[in-house]
């Protein structure tokens, strides 16, 4: 739908929203202290909101649907993927994020593109030093967060061998989780991008996530 939601954690009920989307939303990440929330939606725009209040802070817009959205170490960068639309092509973008709404700009601090199919999601490597992709190519990419430069690929053979659904990180961002259409989710290193462990499923894996302890790890199929 268009509008996020916070609940309890407790008991699930529903403490509030977060109005002002006017399309399906597909991702939102919350900064370290939960002060501010950041959502993706298909409405062509990423928001910034007060996790406390609900308020709109600010507005990112976009010319496709933006997919994907995670803050940095440090709340002072965010990630934004966004589709191929109309001839646009995919993008990974690098928005600053201001303590002072009114210094706030929707201008880019680095763009990353050349991917070929949908990025369905890109997260902060260790450090802040790296962004990390994945998507429906069913391949896995670091690049560097000050350039852009590609550093590394998943290895064809060992990687995914169909589109890529989710990507969730570890609590110390050491290791990421990705889930496939290939009916397998993977365990990685951030840092060299190594297969670490393949876990097999009898369905398409549609969302991941790591425990915080890391001894465990959760697939939605």
């Amino acid at each position: 739908d268009h509008t996020p939601t916070v609940w309890y954690a407790s008991n699930g009920d529903r403490l509030g929203t977060y109005r002002g989307h006017n399309g399906a939303l597909w991702s939102c990440d919350v900064s370290c202290h939960s002060t501010r929330l950041i959502t993706g939606s298909a409405d062509q725009t990423a928001k910034l909101w007060d996790v406390q209040t609900g308020r709109e802070l600010f507005t990112f817009r976009f010319v496709a649907p933006a997919r994907s959205v995670d803050f940095a170490i440090g709340d002072h960068l965010a990630v934004i993927t966004t589709d191929s639309f109309m001839g646009k092509t995919p993008t990974a973008q690098v928005k600053r994020i201001a303590e002072d709404l009114q210094d706030q700009t929707e201008e880019s601090a680095l763009v990353i593109s050349g991917i070929t199919g949908r990025i369905n999601r890109a997260v902060w490597g260790p450090g802040n030093r790296t962004i990390i992709t994945a998507g429906e190519d069913a391949t896995i990419r670091i690049w560097d967060s000050e350039t852009g430069k590609l550093l590394k690929e998943s290895d064809k053979e060992a990687g995914h061998q169909k589109a890529i659904s989710s990507l969730s990180k570890s609590l110390d961002w050491s290791h990421f989780l990705t889930g496939s259409l290939d009916k397998s989710a993977k365990l990685w290193d951030a840092r060299t991008l190594t297969l670490i462990k393949t876990y097999v499923t009898e369905l398409p894996v549609n969302a991941v996530d790591m425990s915080p302890t890391l001894d465990n790890v959760c697939s939605s199929i």
